[in-house]
């Protein structure tokens, strides 16, 4: 697709399968497209320039291949942990990406296919219909690693499926089938994985040749559920950087890497 307000990408790829339907494929090198430093920069600057542009009317999100994002690249998160200024460029990054997709006045359709960690799961859940496929995989692996549940989680995961849902899954970092997120309200439709592109389309397609303003407004007022717990996300993310450089996130991060049980110290100051 050529449109100057989009070339500049390069992880993000765009097409038009319907004309005022933009659908937004992640892309990364690497196995389960990781969510690399150009990827994370790309998905959280893309919001505005699509809410500002006339001829979008609804958006899709997917991923490439067998998975929409796996999260972090834990390479590029050890230089984050070395680094103050690329840590606070992260944090920025991660806090336009959720208001980005909040705040962008256009619909927004998640296809979610294989697995949907870290800034992966926040461009799924964070959307305004989210589509899974039934093998879809699902995970919040923050304190797995060492780290808060940051990134998007504080702020939708309890209006979508309450707080005891929340605790358990964003505490021990157990995955989720697309079939058990849509079970419990975490997201909107499962469908079988052969369906999961048409499902999206025919409901973008909908989206984008209904009423513009009434559709709008709708997210926008819809959205304001979630204002409230812009402070709650605000401290989530804080939360998350203070301990990126922190003892336990450096064994955690390494730990997965080395693809063993970190040993995290029993006593931290909290």
């Amino acid at each position: 697709m050529s449109d100057d307000r989009y070339a500049k990408y390069q992880r993000l790829k765009f097409d038009r399968p319907h004309p005022r339907v933009l659908r937004i494929t992640m892309t990364s090198p690497g196995k389960l497209n990781p969510m690399d430093a150009i990827l994370h920069n790309e998905v959280s600057t893309i919001w505005p320039i699509i809410d500002a542009d006339p001829t979008v009317s609804a958006v899709i999100i997917t991923g490439a291949g067998n998975a929409f994002s796996a999260g972090g690249d834990l390479v590029h998160e050890q230089k984050v942990q070395r680094d103050h200024e690329m840590r606070m460029q992260v944090l920025k990054e991660a806090r336009e990406l959720v208001l980005g997709m909040l705040n962008c006045s256009k619909p927004i359709i998640s296809a979610i296919r294989g697995w949907a960690v870290g800034a992966g799961l926040a461009c799924a859940l964070m959307a305004d219909i989210s589509i899974a496929s039934k093998t879809a995989k699902i995970s919040d692996g923050h304190t797995k690693i060492g780290l808060t549940a940051g990134d998007h989680a504080l702020i939708i995961w309890p209006l979508l499926c309450g707080m005891a849902k929340s605790k358990y899954y964003l505490l021990t970092c157990a995955s989720i089938t697309g079939e058990e997120a849509e079970r419990m309200g975490l997201v909107s439709l499962v469908v079988e994985d052969a369906e999961l592109e048409a499902r999206a389309l025919q409901i973008a397609q909908g989206l984008a040749e209904g009423s513009q303003s009434a559709i709008r407004w709708t997210k926008r007022a819809l959205n304001l559920w979630m204002k409230p717990s812009e402070a709650i996300f605000e401290a989530s993310l804080a939360y998350e950087f203070i301990g990126f450089g922190a003892p336990e996130a450096v064994e955690g991060i390494q730990a997965f890497l080395d693809k063993r049980t970190p040993q995290f110290p029993t006593d931290s100051i909290t």
